[in-house]
């Protein structure tokens, strides 16, 4: 199995819309905080240590 880098989220802009509706009225730091434990929680499922590290290794890329 390797990452999904094609679209694959259902209506994305909802999704979107949802994130950063789950940030407001936090301070920068709370968002960071909820950001990390969605990104902690969402490994998790994942759980798959190869796909992680290749999440995490493309994450560093500046071309991304």
């Amino acid at each position: 199995m390797s990452l999904t880098l094609t679209p694959n989220i259902r209506d994305p802009d909802d999704f979107y819309a949802e994130l950063i509706g789950g940030q407001r009225d936090l301070s920068e730091d709370e968002a960071l905080r909820m950001n990390a434990r969605l990104l902690l929680l969402l490994a998790n499922h994942i759980g798959d240590r190869a796909i992680l590290s290749e999440a995490i290794r493309l994450a560093r890329s500046p071309a991304g």
